[in-house]
């Protein structure tokens, strides 16, 4: 409770610019830990390329696993055609590129949001730093430059918003990088399923 007191009264200062900053703050985190679950449920318990290999050589469905594979795998059994049949083939490499295109926009799904709320919070926090300073000045224009206690309000907005926004933007930025390296890690290994099943088929 005392921790929450004085949060809020370093950031009460910053005035209402510090509103948009908090709230961009906790719904860029949100979706920064969405990310990381759903990259970990696409790797955990996954099948291997070689279990890919030798299920589509068997038409096996991989169970109950929730994999990236598993899931592709999964919608691909249910709606591949009869694979010994050599006209098929051409039909089956098609559901197979359908079920991978599917899987693509939930790799990518909110990075670019992430990226977005980041740059943004910095924009505020110069906003704040505008505003601070239009304070400062009019205090001045008052009581003058001798009064440093009437300026300090000013001068606290300006410098607080400008912290809170950099402290959003930073960490913000480091993990959008960090999840758009993950999701060309998962990407790569949709490549590499569907080289591997159509060596298969």
């Amino acid at each position: 409770m005392q921790i929450t007191a004085n949060a809020y009264e370093y950031l009460c200062p910053g005035g209402f610019v510090m509103i948009p900053i908090i709230l961009g703050s906790f719904w860029m985190w949100a979706l920064i830990i969405e990310r990381i679950i759903c990259f970990k449920s696409m790797e955990k318990d996954d099948v291997t390329l070689d279990q890919v290999a030798d299920m589509v050589g068997e038409n096996k469905l991989p169970g109950t696993l929730q994999g990236l594979y598993s899931v592709i795998l999964t919608n691909f059994f249910k709606q591949r055609t009869d694979n010994r049949k050599l006209d098929h083939r051409k039909l089956d490499h098609g559901i197979l590129e359908l079920c991978v295109m599917r899987e693509r926009p939930r790799i990518r799904k909110s990075i670019a949001g992430i990226a977005v709320l980041a740059a943004v919070s910095p924009l505020f926090g110069l906003l704040g730093t505008v505003t601070g300073m239009m304070t400062t000045f009019d205090v001045m224009a008052v009581f003058g430059a001798g009064n440093a206690k009437a300026m300090a309000g000013g001068i606290s907005e300006a410098l607080i918003t400008t912290q809170s926004g950099l402290l959003v933007a930073v960490p913000g930025f480091f993990m959008s990088g960090l999840l758009s390296r993950r999701a060309v890690r998962m990407e790569n290994r949709l490549d590499e399923l569907v080289m591997t099943v159509k060596r298969s088929l």
